[in-house]
């Protein structure tokens, strides 16, 4: 057992789904071949009253209130020990009971990778929705690339290269945090995976767009920019986003609205920590086939 991986893993819920959160959890204590160090943590809710129970032995921290995805992520962290950490939504799960051996055996065979996102399928084996798969050209689901955002409902990487990075955009509450993580690990001269070859299962959800939704959207890809990016590729990168906004919404003036209000939101708030990539990170990520203007 010693010689095993360790994998800390935190898995955020706001407890409106606890059949999921078990199905969930029991699928991580079915692994083999890892040791794994798991906690639940509640964003305004506490796991310790989950019905079903959660199994003995798995953490939980209860946050008083809801903080947001990616510091309701970071919150669970310093709790669970183990160099690989693993980040699960509370309605996904992990079939393979070697799934998290063979994400961490991937990513020690190839140091280059910093975090690595499996292909997600629905439960049921309907068709997966396209946008689980983080890349302009989609293609055959199990096809593996280099990527530049996660979907975050199931990622692995290595702790060093998450507390390089700072962890998750902790200002972000909900949108865009996969891209900005994705992009921290760029910058480590490490590169972002999409493995087709892995599964984790994740339900397929008509997302709920609404204002909020839109607002946030737009919020966060200015941070994005404004964290992220060199001084003169910041109006590149939101200049082109807006561009696309203003195709896809033009005959829903509500959605603009919404929209243009999270993107002046942006330019006003503060963002967070500023930590530019370096010139080289964008040579890289333009030569992997996608700079970061778009």
């Amino acid at each position: 057992m010693a010689d095993q991986p360790a994998v800390a893993v935190v898995v955020l819920t706001q407890g409106a789904r606890p059949a999921e959160l078990r199905r969930g959890v029991d699928s991580v204590l079915a692994q083999h071949g890892v040791t794994t160090d798991i906690v639940v943590v509640g964003n305004g809710w506490d796991p310790a009253t989950a019905d079903p129970a959660l199994p003995e032995g798995v953490r939980t921290l209860a946050l008083p209130e809801n903080v947001g995805i990616p510091a309701g992520r970071n919150a669970g962290v310093p709790l669970v020990t183990g160099e690989w950490l693993f980040f699960l939504d509370d309605d996904a799960d992990i079939p393979s009971p070697t799934f998290l051996a063979d994400a961490v055996a991937k990513l020690q065979a190839d140091p280059g990778i910093g975090m690595l996102q499996p292909r997600l399928r629905v439960p049921d084996g309907s068709p997966s929705p396209r946008r689980w798969i983080p890349r302009i050209r989609k293609g055959d689901p199990e096809r593996s690339s280099n990527v530049f955002a996660v979907l975050e409902a199931a990622v692995v990487l290595p702790r060093e290269v998450f507390e390089r990075a700072g962890g998750w955009a902790d200002p972000f509450f909900y949108a865009h945090e996969g891209i900005d993580l994705a992009w921290k690990v760029w910058d480590q001269g490490k590169r972002v995976w999409y493995a087709g070859d892995l599964v984790a299962e994740h339900p397929s959800v008509s997302p709920t767009r609404h204002s909020y939704y839109y607002r946030l959207n737009a919020r966060n890809r200015v941070w994005l920019a404004r964290r992220n990016l060199p001084a003169v590729l910041v109006p590149l990168y939101v200049g082109s986003w807006t561009g696309i906004q203003l195709l896809r919404w033009f005959r829903k003036p509500a959605v603009l609205r919404a929209w243009f209000g999270g993107w002046a939101e942006g330019w006003r708030a503060d963002p967070g920590e500023r930590r530019p990539l370096r010139w080289r990170t964008v040579a890289r990520m333009t030569a992997a086939g996608r700079p970061p203007v778009i």
